[in-house]
C-alpha cells in the first residue's frame, strides 16, 4: 500500500492577493559556498535592481560571518588578542545574540564558538578530511580543544553591542549564518515591496505570501538521500520557514563508522545517535537553521522533549537496521493536516 504524503499548513493564512499585473520573477546566484534563488511576484512599474540587491544582501553577510575569508569580521575576531573587545554590525550582532542564546539553552548541545572542534575533524577552511595528510584526531587533541574551548567564553554586550574575544575562542556560523541569509533575503524583498516570494540559500528555504494562481508556496521537505525513497512531507511556506540537518551532508567513513561535520560540542566529537536528518519549521529561517542543528546533537529522545518544551515543530529521520524512523515533536503534529 501506498505511503501517504503529509501536508504541513500554517495555523494563519493572510488572504492578501498580489497586486493586479504581478509578475513572476526569478533571481539566482552563488554565496556562502553554495547557490541561493528567489521567486518572487513583483508588483508592476518596480522590481528593478532585485537581483543586484539580493546578491548584496548576501555578499554583505559574507563580509562579515565567513570563517573561509580571511579578512571576514568573523576571521579577525577569531584572531584577535585576548581581552579585545569588537563592535558588532547589526547583523553580526542578530546572530551572535540568537546563536549564544540557544547554547545557553541547549546546556551547550549548540555551540557557536566550537570552530576549533569543526577544524579539528577536518571540515574547516584548512586542514580537510578530503585532503592529503589528513588524520583523526587522537583522544587527547580532542580532549585538550575541549578545555581550550571551556576555558574561552565569547562574552556578549548587549548594551554597546559588541563581543569580547577572551583569548582562544573560535566562532563559526555555518549552522546559522544560511538561515539568516534566508531571512535577509524575505526581509530584503519585503523593503521594495514585494510581499509574495520563496527565497532560498542551500536548501533553505522562506516563503511569504501567495505564488500564481493563489496557492501558497509549496516545498517537499528534504530527504535522505542515501536512505531508501519515500514520499516526503510538503509544508506551504506561507509566513513559514524551513532548514534541516543531515549527516548525508558532509562526511567522511573512518573504519565502519560515518563521521558527519555536525560536531557534538559537549564530547568532542561528531555525533553518533543515529540521526540522518532533522528539520525544523519556524517562522525564522535563523532560528530553524541553529535548532536543526540543535536538535541533530540532542538525539531523537531529548531534542523531541526539549521541542515539546518550547513548541518547536521538528522531525527526526533515525538510521534503525530496518531502515529509516520518524520522531516528531508535538507542534509538528499540530501543522499537519
Amino acid at each position: 500500500m501506498p505511503t501517504m504524503r503529509s501536508v504541513l499548513v500554517p495555523f494563519e493564512i493572510d488572504m492578501a492577493l498580489p497586486p493586479a499585473g504581478s509578475v513572476l520573477r526569478r533571481a539566482a546566484g552563488q554565496s556562502m559556498g553554495t547557490t541561493w534563488s528567489a521567486q518572487m511576484l513583483v508588483p508592476p512599474a518596480s522590481g528593478q535592481g532585485l537581483e543586484a540587491a539580493l546578491q548584496r544582501e548576501l555578499d554583505e553577510i559574507v563580509a562579515q560571518m565567513s570563517h573561509w575569508e580571511e579578512s571576514s569580521l568573523l576571521a579577525r575576531y577569531n584572531r584577535a588578542p585576548a581581552g579585545s573587545w569588537h563592535a558588532l554590525p547589526p547583523q553580526f550582532y542578530e546572530v551572535a545574540e540568537l546563536a549564544l542564546q540557544i547554547h545557553e539553552d541547549t546546556a551547550g548541545a549548540y555551540d557557536p564558538a566550537a570552530g576549533a572542534l569543526v577544524q579539528l575533524w577536518g571540515f574547516g577552511p584548512s586542514g580537510r578530511h578530503d585532503r592529503a595528510g589528513f588524520q583523526l584526531p587522537s583522544p587527547i587533541e580532542v580532549a585538550s580543544t575541549l578545555a581550550r574551548r571551556a576555558r574561552a567564553v565569547p562574552q556578549l554586550d548587549r548594551t554597546k553591542r559588541r563581543l569580547l574575544q577572551p583569548g582562544g575562542a573560535v566562532l563559526d556560523f555555518s549552522s546559522i549564518a544560511k538561515g539568516y541569509g534566508v531571512d535577509r533575503l524575505g526581509l530584503c524583498l519585503e523593503r521594495l515591496g514585494v510581499r509574495h516570494y520563496l527565497v532560498e540559500v542551500g536548501g533553505e528555504l522562506r516563503g511569504a505570501g501567495m505564488k500564481p494562481g493563489g496557492e501558497p508556496w509549496w516545498v517537499e521537505i528534504e530527504g535522505v538521500p542515501d536512505a531508501a525513497p519515500s514520499p516526503q512531507a510538503m509544508v506551504a511556506l506561507h509566513g513559514l520557514a524551513v532548514a534541516t540537518s543531515g549527516d548525508y551532508r558532509s562526511y567522511f567513513e573512518h573504519g565502519r563508522q560515518r563521521a558527519s561535520h555536525t560536531i557534538d560540542p559537549r564530547s568532542g566529537h561528531p555525533i553518533a545517535n543515529g540521526v540522518a536528518s532533522c528539520t525544523v519549521v519556524a517562522s525564522s529561517c535563523m532560528v530553524a537553521d541553529a535548532l536543526s542543528t540543535a536538535l541533530t546533537v540532542m538525539g531523537a529522545e531529548a531534542g523531541i522533549a526539549f521541542a515539546d518544551a518550547r513548541g518547536i515543530a521538528g522531525r527526526y529521520l533515525v538510521r534503525h537496521e530496518d531502515g529509516l524512523r520518524e520522531h516528531a515533536s508535538a507542534a509538528w503534529r499540530d501543522l499537519l493536516q
